[in-house]
């Protein structure tokens, strides 16, 4: 993966109003997606190669994926973000996760064998899991709503799926438990790339990305103290061959002291400016 330049030319904002996310329907993406724009917009689930080439061949209005978890940090989707030619950052939505156990009705908490989810996701619920389903089978799915879709297409009440609540009214299954494993540690953050910088509201946040790893950029750390940026997060990416440091301070690219150090700065490439969001 190579970085683009530090300033491509955007394409138009297409009057496709879509916003398209990390599909199947009925995942944590798809429920972030409905908190966070309601009946405002379309919501497309994709596949993640085509979300990503639509949002770059400029047919989607925008697009929404998970980019950080609290347990292992940056998603490979970061990586996605960062091969894009001219990406473009417009909002964050950090939230707090709590699973259900999903199942065809009739099932039984007993009566469960396989637990289905997202290799996270059975993470994260290692500790319920081992207490209450020690002898289930535990199989990995690319997201919460695929989980639920197998469980849905497998017909057995033997099996049972780990992700958000919509998955049942999708898959047409039924919580046995509900809020496994909810806490602090288990926070999931999305982006929005859409096409127009939101203006400044006073509490923005502002995603920079250099190459090298976050122990190799310690000057521009300082840069950021100097500037009286504050530092939000730092996220090393690496993909075949390269190896990036994604930084999120406070403030907005329209602001001066962000403003002169982008200008003085080489290598230093913006990727949005956004309000800040709160833990939901």
């Amino acid at each position: 993966m190579a970085l683009a330049p530090s300033s491509p030319a955007r394409p138009a904002a297409p009057t496709d109003r879509r916003i398209a996310y990390l599909g199947p329907a009925g995942s944590w993406t798809h429920q972030a997606c409905i908190e966070l724009f309601g009946g405002d917009a379309p919501l497309v689930p994709m596949e993640r190669q085509a979300l990503f080439a639509a949002y770059q061949a400029g047919t989607l209005h925008g697009l929404c994926v998970p980019v950080a978890t609290s347990l292992v940090g940056a998603t490979p989707y970061l990586d996605d973000v960062l091969a894009l030619d001219a990406p473009l950052v417009v909002a964050e939505y950090p939230r707090m996760l709590g699973y259900s156990l999903l199942a065809l009705p009739g099932a039984t908490l007993r009566g469960i064998r396989t637990v289905i989810a997202h290799p996270v996701a059975l993470e994260e619920a290692r500790p319920w899991l081992d207490r209450e389903l020690p002898h289930a089978a535990r199989e990995e799915a690319a997201s919460g709503g695929a989980a639920a879709q197998a469980v849905a297409d497998g017909a057995s009440r033997a099996a049972a799926s780990l992700g958000p609540g919509i998955g049942a009214a999708f898959y047409g299954l039924a919580p046995l438990a509900e809020h496994i494993e909810e806490g602090p540690h288990n926070v999931t953050r999305w982006w929005v790339l859409g096409r127009e910088t939101p203006a400044p509201t006073g509490r923005d946040t502002t995603a920079l990305v250099m190459a090298g790893a976050a122990h190799e950029l310690a000057p521009l750390r300082a840069a950021f103290a100097a500037a009286g940026l504050p530092l939000r997060t730092a996220s090393t990416c690496t993909a075949p061959g390269t190896r990036h440091c994604v930084f999120e301070v406070e403030g907005h690219a329209h602001d001066a002291p962000l403003r002169a150090l982008l200008a003085r700065t080489a290598g230093l490439r913006w990727l949005g400016s956004y309000p800040r969001r709160d833990v939901l």
